[in-house]
């Protein structure tokens, strides 16, 4: 269980680290403050939703992506949230491409560092 809840901020955290890159790098990409935590959580509950959904049809019927599932969930996940949550606009397809991109990466990376430097920071305090 402690697993998991650390798993999910890890997530939280990654997502949004990449929406906050692209709102900061593309022109038109736009999330207002509030709506910022609500696209946030709805980006990484959709994510989590389809992510298995995603792999499980690529592996069945198209085995080529199997590869790029992460990015097909990063494309339906910031296409879903920009129609759900009030106060986000992507500001048209090449945005939403490069989002993806944007987004995947970012989330990637912070999924990497965040448990090697910060959670085990965390860890350490709370043993210490």
């Amino acid at each position: 269980m402690v697993r998991l809840f650390w798993s999910a901020v890890a997530a939280l955290a990654g997502n949004a680290i990449g929406l906050f890159l692209a709102t900061v790098l593309l022109d038109g990409f736009n999330v207002a403050p509030l709506a910022f935590v609500i696209a946030v959580v709805v980006f990484t509950v959709i994510y989590m939703i389809a992510s298995p959904l995603i792999t499980r049809i690529s592996r069945k019927r198209m085995p080529a992506l199997m590869g790029g599932t992460a990015l097909v969930t990063t494309f339906v996940g910031l296409w879903l949230t920009n129609m759900f949550v009030e106060g986000m606009t992507v500001g048209g397809i090449a945005n939403l491409l490069l989002g993806t991109l944007i987004v995947w990466l970012g989330a990637l990376i912070a999924g990497i560092l965040l448990p090697v430097y910060v959670f085990k920071s965390l860890r350490e305090e709370r043993k210490g």
